[in-house]
């Protein structure tokens, strides 16, 4: 969504996408009295956040290990640079399982490849079916040891220059 294209948000927006992205499973009425608003303003504020796609999904946060998916894997990867490779590849790449996030980047990699998978054979073949993707030339994996910070939280992690820019419209 284009900047211009998004409704105005404001600290009340802001305020209502921290507590929903923190506890997807928010009461409203609670929400209503912390706010000092009402239901119906609350519900009519999720509404437009839903609407404009701002608020994509609301869901669970689950522990991945918990079921033991213990090994994170970083790849890049780097691949032939024919038409259309980037979405047919991109595409390839988030379908195959344990894949979390793919990332199509410019620099010395063309994607970033994030998976989670519980052990070596597991790594081995994911590892496996990215290079048998037709135009996938190389891969270099890092194998995370120990994960210091890991949140799918987007608005508890902007600053409060991030956030002025979205209440002001700036970005």
């Amino acid at each position: 969504m284009e900047p211009n294209d998004r409704p105005a948000i404001d600290e009340t927006d802001i305020a209502i996408l921290e507590r929903v992205e923190r506890d997807a499973d928010v009461n409203l009425a609670e929400l209503a009295t912390d706010l000092e608003l009402s239901k119906s303003a609350v519900h009519y504020r999720l509404n437009k956040l839903k609407d404009a796609d701002i608020i994509t999904s609301v869901s669970a946060d689950i522990d991945p290990l918990a079921l033991g998916l213990n090994m994170v894997v970083i790849t890049e990867v780097s691949v032939a640079h024919e038409s259309g490779y980037a979405e047919d590849i991109g595409r390839s790449l988030t379908e195959i399982d344990g894949v979390f996030q793919v990332y199509y980047t410019m620099g010395d990699v063309d994607f970033i490849v994030h998976s989670r998978v519980q052990d070596r054979e597991q790594m081995n073949d994911l590892i496996d079916e990215i290079v048998t993707i037709d135009g996938v030339n190389e891969t270099a994996s890092t194998f995370v040891m120990k994960e210091l910070q890991t949140s799918a939280r987007t608005v508890a992690n902007m600053s409060e220059e991030m956030t002025e820019n979205v209440v002001d419209g700036s970005n």
